[in-house]
C-alpha cells in the first residue's frame, strides 16, 4: 500500500494561497496548481457570491480533467460597509484588481469610523467523483486606521484578527494561521477527507 501523498488540483494561479494551503496540508496531501497541472485558462469569477464563485472555478477544471479538485473564493466583509468589499474583494478598486488601490479605496470608504469591525470569510468548493462539498472559515477581526507589515497579500496589512495585536501582514505564516479563515475551511476540508479515505 502506498504512503505517497495525496494529490489534489488547486484551481488557482494564486501563489500565495498555495503557499498557504500546502502549509496547512501537511505531508498527507499535495496540491498543484493550474499552472503546474499544465492547464492554462483563467476562470472568470462573475458570480454574486463566495459559494457560487468558488464553483465555477471547481466546476470548470473537473469537467476538464475529470480529477478530484478544489477551488476557494475569499472575501473581505466589513460591517461599516455593508459587508462590502465581499465577493469584490479582489477588484474593489476595478477590474485590474491591484492591491494598494484596493486597500486605498476601503481606507477612504471607512474614513474616521469608529466601526473597524471586519472578517475574512473563505468558501472551499470540493468536487471528488462529480460531487461538490463546501467548506467554510471565518476569521472575525477589524481594520487597522493604517497598513503594517510586509508578509501575506491583499487586505492583510490592514486586518487585525480578534485575539491579535497586529495585522497579517505582520505575522509569520505560522503566526497567521493560529487565526486564519483559510485555514479553517481547510481543516474542514481535511476531515472530510480523512473520513473519507
Amino acid at each position: 500500500m502506498s504512503n505517497a501523498a495525496r494529490q489534489l488540483i488547486f484551481a488557482t494561479n494564486n501563489q500565495h494561497k498555495a503557499n498557504e494551503i500546502n502549509a496547512i496540508l501537511g505531508a498527507t496531501y499535495k496540491i498543484c496548481t493550474l499552472r503546474e497541472a499544465g492547464i492554462e485558462i483563467d476562470i472568470p469569477e462573475p458570480h454574486d457570491t463566495l459559494e457560487a464563485n468558488a464553483r465555477e472555478k471547481s466546476t470548470t477544471i473537473f469537467n476538464l480533467t475529470q480529477t478530484d479538485c478544489f477551488s476557494e473564493d475569499t472575501g473581505l466583509e466589513v460591517a461599516a460597509l455593508g459587508g462590502a468589499p465581499g465577493v469584490r474583494s479582489a477588484r474593489y478598486a476595478g477590474e485590474q484588481g491591484k492591491t494598494a488601490e484596493n486597500i486605498a479605496k476601503l481606507l477612504n470608504e471607512l474614513a474616521a469610523n469608529k466601526n473597524r469591525k471586519a472578517r475574512f470569510r473563505t468558501v472551499i468548493s470540493f468536487i471528488e467523483k462529480g460531487i461538490e462539498h463546501q467548506f467554510e472559515g471565518i476569521c472575525e477581526g477589524m481594520i487597522d486606521w493604517h497598513c503594517s507589515g510586509d508578509n501575506g497579500f491583499g487586505y492583510d496589512p490592514i486586518f487585525i484578527p480578534t485575539g491579535a495585536s497586529k495585522s497579517f501582514a505582520s505575522m509569520t505564516m505560522e503566526e497567521k494561521n493560529i487565526y486564519s479563515h483559510r485555514k479553517k475551511a481547510v481543516e474542514k476540508l481535511i476531515s472530510y477527507l480523512n473520513l473519507n479515505k
